[in-house]
């Protein structure tokens, strides 16, 4: 596990600077991530539904690969970082050029509504002094819950049931995206870099899919 400590106003000056060393190669990961997703969304626009359901399991599979590399190598668990980035650009390419063709505009206003959401959420996580680890276990438990909702959604007809779906997921990730943002401010192992900036990756590109549904939802 990652060790935590409390800045406080009489942290040292070498702390200070190995968390924001911290900080630029967690969000310089994030962003190289969320690029090869881009890349690889736009080239595999025209790909079928069966061969995402194979990247996203390759996918999955990278991603949960990367808690076991990150003890032996730090590169190794970059570059599966990276893979997970263009898996999942892969498997969501046919999500994605659906919606383009169908509403360029919703595209657009959740990508910039992530953006803003992300910056917000992750602002206030990373200012705040409380601890926010206590409450990690109430988001997990109520992602697994909003994903058996999903799944409910499926078979059943729910008045209005996509949108409370899309709204409890932001408030659920609002909760993760701050806990995240907490974790890079407090974690002092220069190493974690990969796996944070794998979980704020998933933060941002599921509040993408939330605000998706949400925008899209008049069309």
């Amino acid at each position: 596990m990652s060790e935590y400590v409390d800045y406080g106003p009489g942290v040292s000056a070498a702390t200070r600077d190995q968390t924001h060393t911290l900080f630029g190669q967690t969000m310089g990961l994030v962003a190289v991530t969320t690029g090869f997703f881009a890349l690889f969304a736009y080239l595999g626009r025209n790909m079928t539904g069966g061969l995402a359901i194979l990247f996203w399991i390759i996918a999955f599979i990278a991603l949960i690969s990367m808690n076991f590399t990150i003890r032996r190598s730090q590169g190794l668990t970059v570059g599966l970082l990276f893979l997970v980035g263009a898996l999942l650009g892969l498997a969501l390419a046919p999500t994605l050029a659906y919606y383009g063709a169908m509403n360029p505009q919703a595209v657009w206003q959740a990508g910039g509504a992530t953006a803003l959401f992300i910056a917000g959420f992750g602002a206030a996580g990373y200012a705040t002094r409380r601890d926010l680890s206590a409450f990690y276990r109430l988001f997990f438990f109520a992602l697994i819950a909003l994903i058996v909702f999903g799944i409910v959604l499926i078979f059943v007809n729910i008045p209005h049931g996509d949108l409370i779906y899309s709204i409890l997921g932001l408030v659920i990730f609002a909760g993760l995206t701050m806990f995240d943002f907490q974790r890079l401010r407090r974690t002092k192992n220069l190493d974690a870099a990969p796996l944070i900036a794998a979980s704020i990756f998933l933060d941002a590109l599921n509040v993408f899919l939330f605000f998706l549904r949400i925008f899209s939802r008049n069309n």
